[in-house]
């Protein structure tokens, strides 16, 4: 049996959490002289709310359990996507609901596709709520919840499982609250950083720090319409590129390494596949990137690095357009949709370690039809890897291909050509941004129908909540007592 009165408590502390981050969208507005009230208001109506049910579920006896953990999770993407376009709408910046729903669900769910055509038109303070979105998204509300909700007497373990990314969810400390706080720290502190570069690369203030929280987010929403192409500049480019790897990157795995566990790092085998991969990829894109560009050495590598980081990681962030170069270029930049950062990172996709558990279990089958009575166990990070665990993935996997085919036939049914159909499902799934077809690195979703753009952030918020979060709602065994 669901405990909705639990649930009810929980939705209104969420809603007045997101109220409060609305604040510098506001400071924001009445600095650049703008109208504060668009955002204001909407602040003010999701304070009411939140406060409205918190208070009228603050009596109950809190209990969260598995089942009431996933509810939780999806009903607050449900909520925050909900409100969070408030200020959207009520500015009229962006006319109809599928399109406040479709930018507000690409932030929430650091997908960072857009239907803007202008974004430099747009009210600063609008700006920075739509980086807020993704960078509260980022590493997961659940997980900022997790750390914060303990003070209000609602326990978190179930929230940390439901919502922490990918297969595994390492602690760095034995209390999921400080877990969750430890890793907001690491978040926090990497943000604050980012922006200083930014600035100190050229940026203004108010783009160094937008774009801060965009790329630890792994998000890839600009403030500018060009993305990072706008910046000529190495500096920024290679600033980019670090902060999109770190936010790719584990972040128990990063935590170890600030605090100078490093054979805590060495011992991650996704990490360093991850590590391995993106060079390895970085050099293959560099030669037809100088044959065909008629750039530098150095140029030519830094396009193919950023494209390669920017994809794998999620982000989405722009420098160069690879569908001009050659098909093979950009068919490997499609594929490249397909792998995803690290887990427990903010990036979205498969992830690695789902990568490297198939690639690893599949060589050793090879071993157990040789030695049918062998015991071979698979091994990540020295551990040996449960039957359950790989049953997992293989499971994900194959449900993963199996919505990117469906979700790609559906928009072709709609009259979408094939590129196109592919590309915007493929990196909304993966919660990239730019794909191929119509929706390339210098094109954007505008011209999707409403109904497809609903769609659409139906798959950005599948695939950000990895698929069985979502899925699982809809079972029957689900919503029965027992």
């Amino acid at each position: 049996m669901i405990h909705f009165k639990e649930i009810g408590k929980i939705m209104g502390a969420l809603l007045v959490l997101i109220s409060l981050l609305m604040l510098p969208g506001i400071i924001f507005s009445i600095h650049f002289d703008e109208d504060p009230w668009p955002i204001l208001s909407s602040a003010l109506i999701t304070m009411v709310i939140g406060a409205t049910l918190f208070f009228s579920f603050s009596k109950q006896d809190q209990n969260i359990r598995k089942r009431e953990g996933y509810l939780i999770v999806a009903l607050s993407w449900v909520f925050m996507a909900g409100f969070g376009m408030l200020p959207y709408v009520l500015s009229n910046q962006i006319n109809g609901f599928s399109d406040a729903l479709f930018e507000t669900m690409s932030g929430l769910t650091t997908t960072g596709a857009s239907i803007l055509t202008d974004i430099e038109a747009m009210p600063k303070g609008l700006l920075f709520w739509r980086s807020m979105t993704q960078w509260i998204g980022g590493l997961g509300i659940i997980v900022l919840t997790v750390a914060i909700f303990p003070l209000l007497g609602i326990g978190g373990i179930e929230l940390f499982v439901a919502e922490s990314p990918g297969p595994t969810s390492d602690k760095v400390h034995p209390r999921i609250s400080e877990t969750a706080k430890r890793l907001w720290y690491v978040y926090v502190g990497l943000t604050v950083l980012a922006t200083l570069l930014y600035w100190v690369g050229g940026m203004t203030f108010f783009d160094a720090i937008n774009h801060a929280l965009t790329t630890l987010a792994t998000g890839g929403f600009s403030t500018k319409n060009a993305s990072m192409a706008y910046y000529d500049s190495a500096f920024i480019q290679y600033v980019a590129i670090f902060f999109m790897f770190l936010a790719g990157t584990n972040f128990t795995v990063i935590y170890f390494g600030l605090i100078g566990k490093f054979k805590r790092v060495l011992r991650s085998d996704e990490f360093k596949t991850y590590g391995f991969t993106l060079l390895a990829l970085a050099i293959i894109l560099y030669y037809p990137i100088f044959a065909n560009g008629g750039v530098s050495h150095e140029l030519a590598f830094r396009k193919s690095l950023f494209q390669v980081v920017s994809i794998v990681t999620t982000t989405g962030y722009v420098t160069d357009d690879y569908t001009q170069y050659s098909q093979g270029l950009t068919f490997i930049c499609f594929m490249l949709l397909f792998l995803g950062g690290c887990a427990g990172s903010t990036a979205g996709g498969i992830k690695f370690v789902r990568h490297l558990t198939f690639i690893k279990n599949s060589w050793l089958e090879f071993k157990r039809l040789v030695h049918p009575r062998a015991i071979v166990p698979l091994m990540i990070n020295g551990d040996r890897v449960t039957g359950r665990i790989i049953t997992h993935i293989m499971n994900f996997l194959l449900i993963y291909l199996l919505t990117f085919v469906l979700g790609a036939l559906a928009l072709s049914l709609m009259g979408y050509d094939l590129a196109t159909s592919l590309g915007s499902v493929a990196t909304s799934l993966a919660n990239v941004g730019p794909g191929i077809g119509k929706v390339g690195p210098v094109d954007n979703f505008a011209f999707f129908s409403p109904s497809a753009k609903i769609f659409l952030s139906v798959i950005m918020l599948l695939g950000r909540l990895e698929l069985f979060t979502l899925l699982i709602l809809f079972t029957p065994f689900f919503w029965r007592a027992n």
